[in-house]
């Protein structure tokens, strides 16, 4: 298949941008907001709450305060360890043509097409790879075989750890943000045994993607957004998902927390992209909202629901409420932001 079969330039009314973050943030100008004061930061807090309601609690871990410096290497291994010794939870079904194979942790989902599956993340390592994406294909009646795209949603190993399983299994294109590519290419901003190597870009396969870039495959189209913060290359996909004869938006968003320390800039860019996939989810009466950990989306849960006959389904959750989301995930970096101003 031709590298021009599958990624297409799309025709939206977003900007297509390859930007430094300050000028990705200067596209999307932040609300004028008071001096920082710890008054600033309760406000968005209580801004957050209020968002998030009694059923988007997940994300409020996000307002809790961050460190300014990133974990030591011993400090981030034993956290790693301690979320890849989780048991997995069982594959399920979200939607007729989207499946969880993921794990406790990080998030694996396989969108199907009339040409193979397009796979977004790829899981911390070979073993998980095999034993969840594999493995949960094959429980769930999918070929794991059919994987043509793998979409990487930002460049840290507990979503490209799987590549080399995945490369030598199924040989399917990696698609990432240029940014990220560069990044896993020169210098890590994290690396552990723990994780799989980040894959090697073949010119002639793999994609190196910009904002609002298409990956169109068999009957999908998957839209690229970059949402940076996470990394500074982070993607957002945005496709369809489908329930019987009903037709929904899903966005999964591309990185959640604030890991990466004191970075004001990435903070700026983290808020400036939660406001302008609020306009997207706007325009585009987005009504599922994912993410690639399932502890912010309570997938696992969902899931559970779903094994249910006649339930309705948990992952549609209405624009309204995807909306509130970006507000509890914007207003929570907002709050982080004021704190760091803070400091001295």
């Amino acid at each position: 298949m031709k590298l021009s079969n599958i990624v297409l330039r799309p025709l939206v009314s977003l900007p297509l941008v390859s930007l430094p973050l300050a000028a990705l943030v200067g596209l999307w100008p932040l609300a004028a907001s008071a001096q920082p004061s710890a008054a600033t930061v309760a406000e968005h807090v209580e801004a957050a709450k209020r968002a998030a309601g009694s059923d988007l609690g997940n994300l409020m871990s996000l307002c809790n305060a961050a460190p300014p410096t990133r974990a030591s290497q011993a400090e981030a291994e034993k956290g790693i360890a301690a979320q890849l010794a989780r048991p997995a939870p069982p594959p399920g079904k979200a939607f007729d043509n989207l499946y969880y194979v993921g794990g406790a942790w990080a998030s694996a989902w396989a969108l199907t097409t009339s040409d193979g599956i397009v796979l977004i993340d790829a899981l911390n390592n070979e073993a998980e790879a095999a034993l969840q994406i594999d493995g949960g294909l094959r429980q769930l009646g999918q070929d794991p075989a059919s994987i043509k795209t793998v979409v990487v949603t930002h460049g840290h190993g507990d979503h490209y750890g799987g590549a080399n399983y995945l490369t030598a299994k199924v040989q399917p294109r990696f698609v990432m943000s240029d940014l990220d590519w560069r990044m896993t290419e020169t210098q890590l901003e994290f690396a552990t045994p723990l994780w799989g190597a980040p894959p090697k870009r073949d010119a002639q396969r793999d994609v190196s993607a910009r904002d609002g870039d298409q990956v169109k495959q068999g009957d999908a189209v998957v839209t690229l957004l970059l949402t940076p913060g996470h990394t500074n290359g982070t993607l957002t996909p945005v496709f369809e998902v489908r329930a019987g004869a009903q037709r929904h938006r899903a966005m999964v968003w591309g990185g959640t927390a604030f890991n990466f320390g004191r970075d004001i800039p990435r903070m700026d860019a983290y808020i400036a992209a939660t406001q302008r996939m609020a306009q997207l989810a706007r325009a585009q009466q987005i009504d599922v909202l994912l993410s690639n950990h399932p502890g912010y989306d309570g997938t696992v849960a969902k899931l559970e629901q779903l094994r249910s006959a006649g339930v309705p389904n948990p992952f549609v959750m209405g624009t309204p409420a995807v909306l509130r989301a970006l507000t509890v995930m914007g207003e929570c970096a907002q709050a982080q932001r004021d704190r760091y101003l803070l400091m001295p």
